[in-house]
């Protein structure tokens, strides 16, 4: 174990093979590392040493300023911000030691780093939102400059991430400009090849970024930026691919699907209760991974998804009351008594309500469902998704456009009539009876000469045909006259 002072100084260290802790300065020297950055589309490093600091839950990195490129003094600055960090928590230890420029407010920025510190500081945009943004625009920066990534840019633990995001940041915004951009968009959309399925992909993807992107740029998120001057938005004049259709069409069958989930599931409660809340009451994955179990109304029916401590939604038009069926009420009525946390889901992992990225304490149940559903014929690259997708189909074709925007709890209506059609009825051209053969079927024909005698007898006497039973005879019904 390794017992601190109150003055910090280590007086144990960890007996361990794997290393040393990191209260002890020689931890820090293999981890401190200099920061990159572009210029004239060159990669360039800093004249001193970073170190990224990680504690519950939570990381940032700290630029060893001050001591060059000295590595046993930024080791043991590292070393004396984690001592700190440790004893006076996060916030304290921010303001001291990576107290947020106030020149850099001020004054012009002038990386990619920048410019998200000044957005981010001033406070515009809602967090996951803005973040989405900010990926968009670091995945564009970092294409342009060939600042390779691989799988080691998803790894959040070990630094992976980190180091990239640094690179980065380290770019400058005057280096960004509406033709890189647009030769960007040409080199993604000439990736997707001749194949139209991969085409149609590429040109969504495509626009996704741009949009999103673009949107960083916007007044709201700049209103307390200054950017260098002459700086325009590099995404200004960079047009989007024209829009696909995105209207769903149903490709497989929703009642056996369940059916299956309810005899497969039943070993696994979470799953299936995933999958009842996707498709039968449409929410999200974010939605049903933080659903507490006081959503339920279960006097009036319904669930409400609204902001709690752990969630926040989509938007302020996700906040909303969905109907519920009786049958899947009772059932969850059930899952209810079985339970014993706050949450509908049952999750070791803790929510994250402030992470940067898209966090779900139930990420293993969705892995383990969205197997599931690929093995029954659910299509996409998001099968969970795809349920709430034929809950929007089947509701609008029941109720009406309206109503299915209401029940997923749309922006407006624009946003679910590019996902649905109106179709409540099954309508046809009507002229099919064109098509009937003129000859009558042999298994048709006795009925044929009975319909042609009545007809000849009404023609006849100008009186209509009726029949009357005569036991015993051959033919049972024999028309006469009135």
């Amino acid at each position: 174990m390794v017992q601190i002072t109150k003055n910090g100084s280590e007086v144990a260290q960890l007996a361990s093979s794997k290393g040393y802790p990191k209260t002890d300065v020689r931890y820090w020297q293999k981890r401190i590392f200099q920061r990159t950055y572009y210029k004239d589309l060159q990669s360039l490093l800093v004249g001193h040493y970073s170190a990224r600091v990680q504690h519950g839950g939570r990381r940032a990195f700290f630029a060893l300023e001050g001591q060059g490129l000295n590595r046993a003094a930024a080791a043991e600055r590292a070393r004396e911000i984690y001592l700190f960090l440790l004893a006076n928590g996060w916030e304290a230890t921010l303001a001291k030691f990576k107290p947020f420029p106030l020149k850099s407010i001020q004054g012009a920025c002038s990386t990619v780093g920048d410019l998200i510190d000044q957005i981010r500081a001033t406070g515009a945009g809602r967090g996951r939102t803005l973040e989405d943004y900010i990926r968009s625009f670091r995945h564009i920066v970092a294409d342009i400059f060939a600042i390779p990534g691989g799988t080691s840019k998803y790894d959040y633990r070990s630094g992976g991430r980190a180091l990239w995001i640094e690179r980065v940041n380290a770019v400058s915004l005057v280096e960004i400009t509406p033709i890189l951009v647009q030769k960007w968009k040409k080199d993604f959309l000439a990736k997707a090849g001749k194949n139209p399925l991969k085409a149609r992909a590429a040109c969504i993807s495509v626009n996704s970024f741009l949009r999103q992107a673009k949107s960083l740029f916007a007044p709201k998120h700049l209103k307390f930026v200054t950017l260098p001057a002459g700086f325009t938005s590099p995404f200004s004049s960079v047009q989007l691919e024209p829009r696909q259709s995105m209207r769903y069409q149903s490709a497989f069958n929703l009642e056996k699907t369940l059916a299956k989930g309810l005899e497969e599931l039943s070993d696994d409660t979470e799953a299936l209760k995933a999958l009842l809340l996707a498709a039968l009451a449409g929410l999200r994955r974010n939605e049903i991974d933080k659903l507490p179990w006081n959503a339920f109304n279960w006097d009036r029916g319904t669930l409400r998804v609204t902001v709690t401590e752990h969630f926040g939604p989509k938007s302020a038009d996700s906040v909303g009351e969905v109907d519920l069926d009786p049958e899947l009420l009772d059932l969850f009525r059930e899952f209810k008594v079985k339970s014993s946390g706050p949450f509908v889901i049952s999750s070791p992992i803790e929510a994250r309500p402030l992470a940067g990225y898209s966090h779900y304490r139930c990420e293993t149940i969705f892995s383990r469902l969205t197997s599931w559903l690929r093995a029954h014929g659910v299509p996409g690259n998001k099968p969970i998704h795809t349920l709430r997708k034929e809950f929007g189909h089947r509701f609008c074709g029941m109720h009406g456009i309206y109503a299915a925007s209401r029940a997923l709890r749309h922006a407006d209506i624009a946003i679910t009539s590019q996902h649905y059609l109106d179709k409540k009825a099954h309508v046809t051209i009507g002229l099919g009876h064109l098509l009937k053969a003129k000859r009558v079927p042999k298994a048709n024909v006795s009925q044929g000469k009975k319909a042609n005698a009545k007809v000849s007898h009404e023609a006849r006497t100008g009186k209509p045909a009726c029949a009357i039973l005569i036991p015993g005879s051959r033919s049972s019904r024999i028309p006469f006259s009135l």
